[in-house]
């Protein structure tokens, strides 16, 4: 293995989570009058901590998101997890290989603590991520595609930035990761590979993954 540690992101990479998560949030910004369709959402806010949601619709608009913005839409999409959600297809049979082969990894997502644990516990991911191997863009305040969340993910796990292999599904997650110094492999699966620009490699399969860590 040529790296110490696999870095996911989560959104998309270890659960199925954007397809549901995306069709609510353009739902509910059309509601609130800023009309939005789920291409839209994919293309604007893929990958994207909460806080890229309000600065882009306060700039496009001139108008800010209603302060419970975020509570209302979490509440909708973890109940939309617990009745859809299902982990991408592979990706217990690579956390698998992984932990056999004695290769640390974590997750490093913009999405909140809250919305991980959720979502791994509903799929039953969380067998396989403790508290230590959970890091969010609120532990970071910028979001991707700034490289802070990956550059601190690899601190805490005591990994220099050269030695991480990032997994990402977003174009805003390639750029952080290739600000970050570190390789990054595009998932390709929900996003075409020409979107993905700057990725070390592509791949549209989880079950691939560990063959091109080699």
């Amino acid at each position: 293995m040529r790296y110490d540690l696999v870095i996911f992101d989560n959104d998309g990479v270890l659960v199925d989570s954007e397809p549901i998560s995306n069709r609510h949030l353009a739902a509910y910004l059309t509601e609130l009058g800023h009309p939005t369709t789920y291409e839209d959402s994919i293309r604007d806010y893929m990958g994207s901590a909460m806080h890229r949601v309000h600065e882009l619709v306060e700039q496009r608009s001139g108008r800010k998101l209603p302060e419970d913005f975020d509570d209302v839409f979490h509440a909708r999409v973890f109940a939309a997890f617990e009745r859809e959600l299902q982990p991408v297809a592979g990706v217990g049979d690579v956390l698998g290989k992984l932990t056999a082969d004695g290769v640390r990894y974590c997750v490093a997502s913009s999405g909140s603590h809250e919305r991980i644990r959720v979502g791994h516990r509903t799929t039953g991911l969380d067998r396989w991520f403790g508290d230590e191997l959970i890091f969010s863009s609120q532990d970071v305040g910028r979001g991707k595609p700034a490289p802070d969340l990956f550059l601190y993910a690899a601190e805490r796990m005591g990994v220099a930035p050269e030695r991480c292999v990032v997994v990402e599904d977003s174009p805003l997650g390639v750029q952080a990761a290739v600000a970050a110094g570190m390789d990054v492999y595009g998932f390709t699966a929900m996003t075409p590979a020409e979107k993905l620009a700057g990725a070390t490699g592509f791949f549209a399969d989880m079950r691939k993954l560990p063959e091109l860590l080699v």
